[in-house]
C-alpha cells in the first residue's frame, strides 16, 4: 500500500466528497455538504488542507484523509479520515502520514486514542473538555502549551449562505453529488 496526496481539483473534490459521505453518513443534515463546500472554497484554495489516499498495488484507493494546517501553518491535524475496503487501511494511511508530517490528531473517545496510538502517534496530552491531544513524532510542539489551533471553517456562515442564496446551495449540493459520482476507481 502506497500514500498518494490528491492534487488535481476533480480528483480531489471527487475524493473528499467520498470521505464526507463515509464519514458523516445518509442521516447527517447538510454537515457534509457544509465541510465539502468549505474545504473546496476556503481551504483548498489557500493551501491550508491536503487531502491523501492509501492505494493499493492496482491504485485502486483504500482509505482517505484530510488534514489540516494550524494556525502557524507548523502542524496538520487529521480532521476527516475513513476506510474504504481494507478494514486496516485507514490505520495504514495515518501510520505513514505519522512518518511524513508534522501530525496532531483531537480524540473524545479511549478508543480512538488507542487506535492512534497503533496508528504511531505517541505523544498525548489533555485537551480542553475531555479530550486527548496526540502528536506525531515530526510535530515540533513539545508541550500542550505550544500548540496553535487548527483552522476551521465557519459553518455557520456557509449554512447562513445557503439559507439565503438557494442558487448557491444548488450549486454545492450538485458539486458535491458529482464528486460522489465522478469518485475515481484508480489514483
Amino acid at each position: 500500500m502506497k500514500v498518494v496526496h490528491i492534487n488535481a481539483e476533480a480528483q480531489r473534490n471527487a475524493c473528499l466528497a467520498r470521505l464526507c459521505a463515509e464519514v458523516y453518513g445518509q442521516q447527517a443534515g447538510l454537515t457534509p455538504l457544509v465541510v465539502f463546500t468549505g474545504t473546496c472554497s476556503v481551504l483548498f484554495p489557500q493551501e491550508a488542507a491536503r487531502l491523501f489516499a492509501a492505494v493499493d498495488g492496482q491504485d485502486k484507493p483504500q482509505a482517505l484523509a484530510l488534514l489540516v494546517l494550524d494556525e502557524e501553518g507548523e502542524g496538520m491535524t487529521v480532521t476527516h479520515a475513513c476506510a474504504l475496503d481494507q478494514a486496516n487501511a485507514q490505520q495504514r494511511l495515518i501510520s505513514e502520514l505519522t512518518l511524513k508530517a508534522p501530525l496532531r490528531v483531537d480524540v473524545d473517545t479511549a478508543e480512538q486514542e488507542a487506535f492512534y496510538q497503533q496508528s504511531g502517534i505517541k505523544r498525548w496530552f489533555g485537551g480542553a473538555d475531555g479530550k486527548r491531544i496526540g502528536l506525531g513524532a515530526r510535530h515540533p510542539a513539545k508541550s500542550v502549551g505550544e500548540l496553535t489551533p487548527t483552522l476551521v471553517l465557519d459553518e455557520a456562515l456557509i449554512l447562513r449562505r445557503f439559507k439565503h442564496d438557494p442558487k448557491a446551495f444548488e450549486e454545492a449540493k450538485q458539486a458535491f453529488l458529482q464528486g460522489l459520482d465522478d469518485f475515481p476507481q484508480t489514483l
